[in-house]
């Protein structure tokens, strides 16, 4: 997911702008006299300027304050809006339509949009996870980053590639995911009614209560099958309290062992 054309190009008009600023207040590059040749530059030769911004955001202030290239009211609040950075570092778990999972401090999850080039290419799925430290900026309602990706190639184990997905999922779950900076533009969420499924939910509960298997094995998965409808059942009647929570993953987990404790026996067999 990248921004529109005519967006991608606007931010960089815009953090070049900022950038030059920069440049000319702290004389990074004394021979540089426009914005044009500030803009033509090589990355590397920017980074000074662009490092001073998150490192002093005070600097972000002072533009809009003095507006020097007599910017529109909408373009100077885009601008100011990028106090609200997040510098750090930041596991990309995966890229998805909606912006690349960006996993940060405190697992907190960021839904990340390319500018011009879809992240997916910049870092391709095959090389996931991966840390990379990087700026996060609002944009347009949307989260965005400051254009520089610095990447650690670094290997991950089980462990943490597992603790990540984790924190993803909880997120997804508990509708945690960020998507924007600008809670302010944030469409305002409307809470569809769910589907009444209690009546199929009852009929497969009083089907499972009934049947019994020809063995061990297939009894054990129904006891499995007969915990996941009761907990679909709790929750769809709005009734999974933390209490039973623990009650229902306690009998999930005692019926999940049972029958793979029986597939091990199979398989030996």
């Amino acid at each position: 997911m990248t921004l529109p054309p005519n967006e991608a190009k606007l931010f960089f008009e815009l953090m070049w702008k900022l950038q030059y600023y920069v440049n000319q207040k702290h004389g990074f590059h004394k021979n540089i006299s426009s914005l044009d040749e500030y803009a033509n530059l090589e990355t590397k030769k920017k980074l000074k300027a662009r490092n001073e911004i998150w490192k002093t955001p005070e600097l972000i202030e002072a533009y809009t304050q003095e507006n020097p290239d007599a910017l529109p009211a909408e373009e100077l609040e885009i601008i100011s809006k990028w106090k609200r950075f997040i510098k750090g570092s930041f596991h990309i778990l995966r890229h998805l339509k909606k912006g690349s999972i960006f996993v940060g401090k405190d697992d907190q999850i960021y839904a990340v949009h390319g500018i011009q080039d879809p992240l997916d290419e910049v870092i391709p799925s095959y090389a996931l996870p991966r840390m990379v430290e990087a700026i996060l900026l609002p944009f347009k309602g949307k989260i965005i980053y400051d254009g520089l990706l610095a990447g650690y190639n670094i290997h991950f184990g089980g462990g943490i590639r597992s603790n990540l997905n984790h924190a993803y999922a909880v997120a997804k779950q508990k509708n945690r995911i960020i998507t924007t900076l600008e809670p302010e533009l944030a469409p305002s969420t409307i809470i569809k009614p769910g589907k009444n499924i209690t009546p199929q939910l009852n009929e497969l509960s009083d089907i499972l209560a009934k049947l019994k298997g020809n063995n061990t094995l297939q009894n054990s998965a129904l006891a499995l099958a007969r915990a996941s409808i009761d907990i679909a059942a709790t929750d769809n009647r709005g009734n999974l309290t933390p209490d039973n929570i623990n009650a229902q993953a306690h009998k999930i987990f005692k019926t999940s062992k049972r029958l793979l404790n029986l597939l091990d026996v199979m398989e030996e067999q």
